[in-house]
């Protein structure tokens, strides 16, 4: 039997109770979902007529659009928002407080308003009235400055988290601040913020459905639309939530392909019991 790090291994005993629960929760699974797939019958939301639109090339069309827009918004929003970050994240760790207090503030602003807000404050401000913003931009914009003030705090957290010697050590051989910070701290500290970054591209994705509010381009409009010409409301909110989960997943399988990449398997710390270090140390007196 062996011991990890913060938890026994588990015996017998406890791995048939483990199953049992795993049983009773999958039983509890189904059991839902049949509940939820009878109420539907009940009223009528699988017959064909409802889902008819999503075999129609038409609206499939409109689908694969909507589709489109929501991965652009979502991979602009992203890409902007990592570069927001890195840029605030360091200049809250300058030595020089007119670049530290600037960086703080707009990371803390941006960071406290709800992103909601901002789309539809900058949908009214640069929207409305032939403004410079369409509203695709008007919800890239805004996650970017939601996101990118979370991942702003990311990187802070990430370069602090690198051990100090690592900095000392590159400042005794004669590197300068900014040799230390590009070389030394902020590629050590990526491998620590990526689990972060990850959750933080899947809330941005997720984040475009707020477009809906404004009339952006994506999945929730195309969702608007053929609710409303099929009055399907229920069917069509199904195939957007499964769009929206596949778009996740494989974003999600992405990231940890190039999480595994940059970083490699992550090796459970091998600790061993107490009792069986003292009587390695033991032996090895003896011997």
């Amino acid at each position: 039997m062996s011991a990890g790090v913060l938890f026994d291994a588990p015996g017998p005993r406890t791995k048939v109770r483990h199953r049992i629960y795993g049983v009773l929760a999958l039983v509890a699974l189904v059991a839902l979902v049949g509940v939820v797939a009878k109420r539907l019958y009940d009223y009528g939301q699988f017959e064909y007529s409802l889902w008819e639109y999503f075999v129609t090339p038409d609206y499939l069309r409109v689908i694969f659009s909507a589709l489109l827009d929501t991965l652009a918004m979502a991979v602009f929003a992203i890409v902007l928002a990592v570069v927001f970050g890195v840029l605030f994240g360091i200049g809250k760790l300058s030595d020089h407080v007119w670049v530290r207090w600037p960086c703080w503030l707009v990371v803390e602003f941006f960071r406290a308003v709800p992103v909601l807000l901002m789309m539809i404050f900058f949908f009214f401000w640069f929207s409305i009235g032939g403004g410079p913003l369409t509203p695709f931009w008007v919800v890239v914009v805004s996650l970017t400055l939601y996101n990118g003030s979370v991942l702003a705090e990311v990187v802070r957290a990430g370069i602090n988290a690198v051990p100090r010697g690592q900095a000392e050590a590159a400042y005794a051989i004669g590197m300068r601040k900014t040799q230390v910070m590009t070389h030394v701290q902020l590629p050590q500290g990526v491998k620590m913020m990526l689990p972060a970054l990850i959750s933080q591209m899947v809330v941005a994705l997720k984040d475009t459905s707020l477009g809906y509010y404004i009339t952006a381009p994506g999945l929730t409009y195309a969702y608007k639309i053929i609710s409303t010409e099929g009055r399907n409301h229920i069917p069509t909110a199904i195939v957007v939530t499964a769009l929206y989960i596949a778009v996740n997943l494989l974003l999600t399988w992405l990231a940890t392909v190039v999480q595994k990449k940059l970083v490699g398997e992550k090796k459970i710390l091998d600790v061993p019991a107490a009792g069986a270090a003292g009587d390695a140390s033991s032996g090895a007196k003896v011997g």
